[in-house]
């Protein structure tokens, strides 16, 4: 580290879970992010406020005025942009030292197989089963690390599956792949400050994992109700039955 990213990130540095060489080992790390809406734009913030060296981001959505009450990283001036690009140039304003690339499609097929085994870490930002799905399938075949996050109303979700550790559950062991549809915010509404929650702690969980600190949120489910402001813990169990992750039991 040069004596410019010593001092923009002494105040991590200085936390003894941290140090210069969890620091280092933030500034190595390459992570994934599916999506850069609600979820993905406070996510991909901190995570590059952070440190996080290199950034990758899929998203193929363009910028809309109903987004801004919440995705933060778009600005009026960025309407009927790439949600990407826009993303892109919020982190660039935030750190310049870290790598960030920007691909404007869905992902999916060889592309996400491979983008998952590069990675090590995978936030799930994304806000429909079938790329919940796949994204969790390929991270199992990979053994690559990942923290999901969903918001709704005022409701909140967030866990992190980790394929590499025997007894840790999957997103399939969770929802079923046959079940219904998610619920949207545009159907459905989303408080604004209720996706920060939840993408804040999804980069916590992608920090932590990346530094080996703490205990994670495998094996675990973070509920959150942002109206009564209660946070409730239920265990996952994995299931030896699960068509994703089952085989490897």
């Amino acid at each position: 580290m040069n004596d410019n990213q010593l001092l923009r990130y002494s105040r991590q540095i200085m936390l003894p879970q941290i140090d210069i060489a969890g620091q280092e080992k933030l500034l190595a790390a390459k992570v994934l992010i599916v999506g850069a809406g609600g979820l993905g734009s406070p996510v991909a913030m901190y995570l590059a406020a952070a440190g996080v060296g290199h950034l990758v981001i899929y998203d193929d959505d363009s910028v809309d005025l109903s987004n801004l009450q919440r995705q933060i990283a778009h600005h009026t001036a960025d309407i009927g942009g790439d949600k990407v690009i826009s993303t892109r140039n919020t982190i660039k304003n935030l750190n310049p030292d870290v790598n960030v690339r920007a691909e404007k499609s869905k992902l999916a097929g060889e592309t996400l197989e491979n983008e998952v085994k590069n990675a090590d870490v995978v936030l799930d930002c994304s806000d429909n089963f079938a790329t919940r799905f796949a994204i969790n399938a390929a991270c199992v075949r990979q053994k690559t690390p990942l923290v999901s996050g969903a918001a709704i109303r005022f409701e909140g979700q967030v866990s992190v599956f980790t394929p590499s550790k025997n007894d840790s559950p999957c997103y399939n062991c969770l929802y079923q792949s046959d079940g219904e549809e998610l619920q949207t915010c545009s159907t459905n509404g989303v408080i604004s400050p209720i996706v920060g929650i939840v993408g804040s702690i999804q980069a916590l969980e992608a920090i932590k994992l990346i530094t080996e600190i703490g205990e994670t949120l495998t094996g675990r489910l973070l509920v959150i109700d942002g109206l009564t402001m209660e946070f409730n813990t239920l265990k996952l169990r994995r299931n030896p039955h699960c068509p994703t992750c089952g085989e490897l039991t």
